[in-house]
């Protein structure tokens, strides 16, 4: 049952693209383009690794800093194992921020 429970979306999915598509292939269809415009100069480009790594970090300490949120709207009714556990949670935020500070990700160059 759970195998059929799996499989049954996926089938009816590929049978209703079977029955509905509309197959109107054409020049402006087949052309390769981004936001709506057609793609000038070499898709090849290398950007500095810092750039990525820059923004992962950014994304990491945003969302986990939105976890800061309920323990802030709740902190005087949570026992001192809740407070503890926060704690812990904030110590490896600075950790890792304090990580990367070191290794100069944080500088732009």
């Amino acid at each position: 049952m759970a195998f059929l429970f799996a499989l049954t979306p996926l089938v009816l999915a590929g049978l209703w693209s079977r029955i509905f598509k509309l197959s109107k292939p054409g020049p402006d269809k087949n052309a390769v383009y981004e936001c709506g415009l057609e793609s000038k100069g070499d898709a090849w480009i290398q950007f500095r690794a810092d750039y990525y790594l820059y923004g992962i970090i950014f994304l990491i300490f945003d969302v986990e800093t939105i976890f800061l949120f309920p323990f802030a709207t709740a902190f005087l009714d949570l026992s001192f194992g809740a407070f503890l556990a926060m704690m812990v949670f904030l110590l490896l935020l600075v950790e890792g921020l304090v990580w990367a500070w070191r290794k100069g990700v944080l500088t732009w160059k």
